[in-house]
Protein backbone atom coordinates (compact mmCIF):
# COMPACT_ATOMS: atom_id res chain seq x y z
CA UNK A 1 0.00 0.00 0.00
CA UNK A 2 1.35 3.42 -0.94
CA UNK A 3 1.73 6.11 1.68
CA UNK A 4 -0.08 9.48 1.48
CA UNK A 5 3.29 11.14 0.87
CA UNK A 6 3.99 8.95 -2.14
CA UNK A 7 0.50 9.71 -3.50
CA UNK A 8 1.24 13.44 -3.24
CA UNK A 9 4.54 13.07 -5.08
CA UNK A 10 2.88 10.97 -7.77
CA UNK A 11 0.15 13.62 -8.17
CA UNK A 12 2.70 16.34 -8.88
CA UNK A 13 4.82 14.16 -11.18
CA UNK A 14 1.82 13.09 -13.24
CA UNK A 15 0.51 16.66 -13.49
CA UNK A 16 3.96 17.90 -14.56
CA UNK A 17 4.16 15.12 -17.15
CA UNK A 18 0.70 16.11 -18.43
CA UNK A 19 1.90 19.70 -18.79
CA UNK A 20 4.93 18.60 -20.81
CA UNK A 21 2.87 16.40 -23.13
CA UNK A 22 0.14 19.03 -23.60
CA UNK A 23 2.89 21.43 -24.63
CA UNK A 24 4.20 18.93 -27.20
CA UNK A 25 0.70 18.58 -28.62
CA UNK A 26 0.22 22.34 -28.83
CA UNK A 27 3.54 22.75 -30.64
CA UNK A 28 2.59 20.09 -33.21
CA UNK A 29 -0.96 21.39 -33.56
CA UNK A 30 0.19 24.99 -33.93
CA UNK A 31 2.65 23.98 -36.63
CA UNK A 32 -0.01 21.93 -38.46
CA UNK A 33 -2.45 24.85 -38.57
CA UNK A 34 0.02 26.89 -40.59
CA UNK A 35 -1.07 24.96 -43.68
CA UNK A 36 -4.28 23.20 -42.65
CA UNK A 37 -7.62 24.33 -41.22
CA UNK A 38 -7.47 24.55 -37.41
CA UNK A 39 -10.71 22.64 -36.80
CA UNK A 40 -9.70 19.99 -39.35
CA UNK A 41 -6.43 19.54 -37.44
CA UNK A 42 -8.49 19.11 -34.28
CA UNK A 43 -10.72 16.48 -35.89
CA UNK A 44 -7.88 14.50 -37.47
CA UNK A 45 -5.86 14.47 -34.27
CA UNK A 46 -8.78 13.46 -32.11
CA UNK A 47 -9.87 10.61 -34.39
CA UNK A 48 -6.31 9.28 -34.54
CA UNK A 49 -5.94 9.58 -30.76
CA UNK A 50 -8.63 6.92 -30.30
CA UNK A 51 -5.90 4.38 -31.11
CA UNK A 52 -3.94 5.38 -27.99
CA UNK A 53 -7.06 5.58 -25.84
CA UNK A 54 -8.28 2.18 -27.01
CA UNK A 55 -4.92 0.64 -26.13
CA UNK A 56 -5.02 2.24 -22.67
CA UNK A 57 -8.54 0.94 -22.01
CA UNK A 58 -7.50 -2.58 -23.02
CA UNK A 59 -4.37 -2.54 -20.84
CA UNK A 60 -6.11 -1.08 -17.78
CA UNK A 61 -9.13 -3.36 -18.11
CA UNK A 62 -11.48 -1.13 -16.11
CA UNK A 63 -15.18 -2.08 -16.38
CA UNK A 64 -17.43 0.31 -18.28
CA UNK A 65 -18.88 2.93 -15.88
CA UNK A 66 -22.45 4.07 -15.34
CA UNK A 67 -24.33 6.80 -17.12
CA UNK A 68 -23.20 9.58 -14.77
CA UNK A 69 -19.53 9.13 -15.71
CA UNK A 70 -20.38 8.98 -19.40
CA UNK A 71 -22.38 12.19 -19.06
CA UNK A 72 -19.60 14.13 -17.32
CA UNK A 73 -17.07 12.79 -19.83
CA UNK A 74 -19.18 13.89 -22.79
CA UNK A 75 -19.87 17.34 -21.35
CA UNK A 76 -16.18 17.74 -20.64
CA UNK A 77 -15.36 16.62 -24.18
CA UNK A 78 -17.47 19.46 -25.54
CA UNK A 79 -15.36 21.88 -23.52
CA UNK A 80 -12.18 20.18 -24.69
CA UNK A 81 -13.21 20.59 -28.33
CA UNK A 82 -13.91 24.29 -27.78
CA UNK A 83 -10.58 24.70 -26.01
CA UNK A 84 -8.44 22.87 -28.55
CA UNK A 85 -10.17 24.09 -31.70
CA UNK A 86 -10.09 27.72 -30.61
CA UNK A 87 -6.49 27.42 -29.36
CA UNK A 88 -5.29 26.24 -32.77
CA UNK A 89 -7.43 28.92 -34.43
CA UNK A 90 -5.92 31.65 -32.22
CA UNK A 91 -2.35 30.40 -32.60
CA UNK A 92 -2.72 30.46 -36.37
CA UNK A 93 -3.95 34.08 -36.36
CA UNK A 94 -2.56 35.79 -33.27
CA UNK A 95 0.61 36.33 -31.28
CA UNK A 96 1.66 33.37 -29.15
CA UNK A 97 2.81 35.79 -26.45
CA UNK A 98 -0.84 36.77 -26.01
CA UNK A 99 -2.65 33.53 -26.86
CA UNK A 100 -0.57 31.13 -24.76
CA UNK A 101 -0.62 32.93 -21.39
CA UNK A 102 -4.29 33.88 -21.65
CA UNK A 103 -5.36 30.34 -22.50
CA UNK A 104 -3.13 28.74 -19.87
CA UNK A 105 -4.09 31.08 -17.03
CA UNK A 106 -7.83 30.82 -17.70
CA UNK A 107 -7.54 27.03 -18.02
CA UNK A 108 -6.08 27.02 -14.51
CA UNK A 109 -8.36 29.61 -12.91
CA UNK A 110 -11.60 27.78 -13.80
CA UNK A 111 -10.73 24.43 -12.13
CA UNK A 112 -8.91 26.23 -9.31
CA UNK A 113 -12.09 28.10 -8.43
CA UNK A 114 -14.15 24.94 -8.95
CA UNK A 115 -11.91 22.87 -6.69
CA UNK A 116 -12.09 25.43 -3.92
CA UNK A 117 -15.84 25.63 -4.43
CA UNK A 118 -16.06 21.85 -4.09
CA UNK A 119 -14.35 22.09 -0.70
CA UNK A 120 -10.65 21.66 -1.49
CA UNK A 121 -8.39 23.63 0.84
CA UNK A 122 -4.75 23.85 -0.32
CA UNK A 123 -2.22 25.14 2.21
CA UNK A 124 -0.71 28.63 2.15
CA UNK A 125 2.53 27.21 0.69
CA UNK A 126 0.54 25.57 -2.12
CA UNK A 127 -1.19 28.88 -2.84
CA UNK A 128 2.24 30.50 -3.16
CA UNK A 129 3.03 27.77 -5.68
CA UNK A 130 -0.10 28.72 -7.62
CA UNK A 131 1.07 32.36 -7.75
CA UNK A 132 4.52 31.22 -8.91
CA UNK A 133 2.89 29.08 -11.62
CA UNK A 134 0.88 32.01 -12.97
CA UNK A 135 4.01 34.16 -12.95
CA UNK A 136 5.92 31.44 -14.76
CA UNK A 137 3.26 31.09 -17.45
CA UNK A 138 3.25 34.84 -18.03
CA UNK A 139 7.02 35.21 -18.15
CA UNK A 140 7.92 32.12 -20.18
CA UNK A 141 5.53 33.05 -22.98
CA UNK A 142 6.93 36.58 -23.13
CA UNK A 143 3.63 38.23 -22.24
CA UNK A 144 5.55 40.87 -20.27
CA UNK A 145 8.96 42.36 -20.79
CA UNK A 146 9.05 41.45 -24.49
CA UNK A 147 7.36 43.43 -27.26
CA UNK A 148 4.94 41.39 -29.36
CA UNK A 149 2.88 42.02 -32.42
CA UNK A 150 -0.48 43.64 -31.94
CA UNK A 151 -3.27 41.10 -31.43
CA UNK A 152 -6.85 41.76 -32.44
CA UNK A 153 -9.37 41.98 -29.58
CA UNK A 154 -11.28 39.14 -31.25
CA UNK A 155 -8.27 36.80 -30.85
CA UNK A 156 -7.97 37.84 -27.19
CA UNK A 157 -11.60 36.84 -26.63
CA UNK A 158 -11.06 33.57 -28.52
CA UNK A 159 -8.04 32.79 -26.30
CA UNK A 160 -10.04 33.42 -23.13
CA UNK A 161 -12.89 31.19 -24.34
CA UNK A 162 -10.34 28.53 -25.30
CA UNK A 163 -8.89 28.54 -21.79
CA UNK A 164 -12.38 28.35 -20.31
CA UNK A 165 -13.06 25.31 -22.50
CA UNK A 166 -9.98 23.52 -21.17
CA UNK A 167 -10.84 24.50 -17.61
CA UNK A 168 -14.38 23.20 -18.05
CA UNK A 169 -13.03 19.89 -19.36
CA UNK A 170 -10.73 19.51 -16.35
CA UNK A 171 -13.58 20.28 -13.98
CA UNK A 172 -15.94 17.79 -15.64
CA UNK A 173 -13.35 15.01 -15.62
CA UNK A 174 -12.88 15.66 -11.91
CA UNK A 175 -16.59 14.94 -11.41
CA UNK A 176 -16.20 11.37 -12.70
CA UNK A 177 -15.69 8.53 -10.24
CA UNK A 178 -12.32 6.87 -9.67
CA UNK A 179 -13.86 3.48 -10.53
CA UNK A 180 -14.63 4.73 -14.05
CA UNK A 181 -10.93 4.63 -14.94
CA UNK A 182 -10.21 6.21 -18.31
CA UNK A 183 -13.63 5.51 -19.83
CA UNK A 184 -14.82 9.13 -19.41
CA UNK A 185 -12.10 10.11 -21.90
CA UNK A 186 -13.80 7.93 -24.51
CA UNK A 187 -17.08 9.74 -23.92
CA UNK A 188 -15.20 13.05 -24.09
CA UNK A 189 -13.51 12.15 -27.35
CA UNK A 190 -16.66 10.89 -29.03
CA UNK A 191 -18.44 14.13 -28.08
CA UNK A 192 -15.60 16.32 -29.34
CA UNK A 193 -15.27 14.38 -32.60
CA UNK A 194 -19.01 14.76 -33.22
CA UNK A 195 -18.81 18.51 -32.66
CA UNK A 196 -15.76 18.80 -34.92
CA UNK A 197 -17.62 17.04 -37.75
CA UNK A 198 -20.59 19.40 -37.35
CA UNK A 199 -18.33 22.48 -37.42
CA UNK A 200 -16.45 21.30 -40.51
CA UNK A 201 -19.64 20.45 -42.38
CA UNK A 202 -20.98 23.89 -41.52
CA UNK A 203 -17.80 25.78 -42.42
CA UNK A 204 -16.70 23.64 -45.40
CA UNK A 205 -13.15 25.06 -45.60
CA UNK A 206 -11.64 24.79 -49.12
CA UNK A 207 -8.75 22.52 -50.02
CA UNK A 208 -9.41 19.74 -47.50
CA UNK A 209 -8.35 16.23 -48.51
CA UNK A 210 -6.86 13.20 -46.80
CA UNK A 211 -3.61 13.62 -48.72
CA UNK A 212 -3.18 17.19 -47.50
CA UNK A 213 -3.31 16.30 -43.79
CA UNK A 214 0.07 17.12 -42.21
CA UNK A 215 1.69 14.39 -40.12
CA UNK A 216 1.93 16.84 -37.23
CA UNK A 217 -1.88 16.74 -36.93
CA UNK A 218 -1.69 13.05 -36.05
CA UNK A 219 1.08 13.68 -33.54
CA UNK A 220 -0.92 16.50 -31.97
CA UNK A 221 -3.80 14.11 -31.37
CA UNK A 222 -1.58 11.46 -29.80
CA UNK A 223 0.10 13.95 -27.48
CA UNK A 224 -3.23 15.51 -26.53
CA UNK A 225 -4.71 12.14 -25.57
CA UNK A 226 -1.53 11.12 -23.75
CA UNK A 227 -1.74 14.32 -21.73
CA UNK A 228 -5.42 13.69 -20.99
CA UNK A 229 -4.57 10.23 -19.64
CA UNK A 230 -1.85 11.71 -17.44
CA UNK A 231 -4.16 14.48 -16.20
CA UNK A 232 -6.90 12.02 -15.21
CA UNK A 233 -4.34 9.82 -13.45
CA UNK A 234 -2.94 12.85 -11.60
CA UNK A 235 -6.39 14.09 -10.64
CA UNK A 236 -7.28 10.69 -9.18
CA UNK A 237 -4.33 11.13 -6.82
CA UNK A 238 -5.02 14.63 -5.50
CA UNK A 239 -6.73 18.01 -5.66
CA UNK A 240 -8.17 19.43 -8.87
CA UNK A 241 -7.21 22.93 -7.75
CA UNK A 242 -3.51 22.03 -7.69
CA UNK A 243 -3.32 19.45 -10.47
CA UNK A 244 -4.94 21.87 -12.94
CA UNK A 245 -2.52 24.67 -12.05
CA UNK A 246 0.54 22.46 -12.56
CA UNK A 247 -0.94 21.15 -15.81
CA UNK A 248 -1.41 24.76 -16.98
CA UNK A 249 2.38 25.10 -17.15
CA UNK A 250 2.19 23.44 -20.58
CA UNK A 251 3.44 26.55 -22.47
CA UNK A 252 6.88 25.88 -20.96
CA UNK A 253 7.46 22.75 -23.06
CA UNK A 254 6.01 24.48 -26.13
CA UNK A 255 8.54 27.32 -25.75
CA UNK A 256 11.40 24.89 -25.11
CA UNK A 257 10.55 23.06 -28.34
CA UNK A 258 10.45 26.34 -30.23
CA UNK A 259 13.90 27.15 -28.85
CA UNK A 260 15.34 23.77 -29.80
CA UNK A 261 13.67 23.22 -33.17
CA UNK A 262 13.08 26.78 -34.36
CA UNK A 263 16.34 28.04 -32.80
CA UNK A 264 14.58 30.78 -30.88
CA UNK A 265 16.75 32.44 -28.23
CA UNK A 266 15.89 32.40 -24.53
CA UNK A 267 15.08 35.87 -23.24
CA UNK A 268 15.73 36.94 -19.68
CA UNK A 269 12.00 36.93 -18.86
CA UNK A 270 11.64 33.40 -20.25
CA UNK A 271 14.53 32.19 -18.12
CA UNK A 272 12.86 33.70 -15.05
CA UNK A 273 9.59 32.11 -16.14
CA UNK A 274 11.14 28.65 -16.23
CA UNK A 275 12.62 29.27 -12.80
CA UNK A 276 9.15 30.25 -11.54
CA UNK A 277 7.73 27.05 -13.04
CA UNK A 278 10.28 24.99 -11.12
CA UNK A 279 9.54 26.96 -7.95
CA UNK A 280 5.81 26.36 -8.45
CA UNK A 281 6.35 22.60 -8.63
CA UNK A 282 8.45 22.67 -5.47
CA UNK A 283 5.99 24.83 -3.50
CA UNK A 284 2.92 22.84 -4.53
CA UNK A 285 4.72 19.61 -3.63
CA UNK A 286 5.74 20.97 -0.21
CA UNK A 287 2.35 22.52 0.41
CA UNK A 288 0.33 19.39 -0.29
Amino acid sequence: MRSPASDEVMEILLAAAAACVYGLGDFCGGRATRRFDSFAVTLVGQVFSLVLLGGALLVLGDPAPGGRDWMWGAIGGAGGFVGLGLLYFALARGSMTVVAPLTAVVSAVVPLASGIGFGERPSLVAYLGVVAAFAGITLVTGAVGTPHTKTQPFIVVVSIVSGAGFGWMFTCLDRTTEASGMWPLLAARLASISLAVVVLVWRRPPGLSVKSVPALAFLAGLFDMGANLLFVAANREGMLSLVAVITALYPVSTIVLAMRLDHERVTRSQAWGMACAGLALALVSLGR
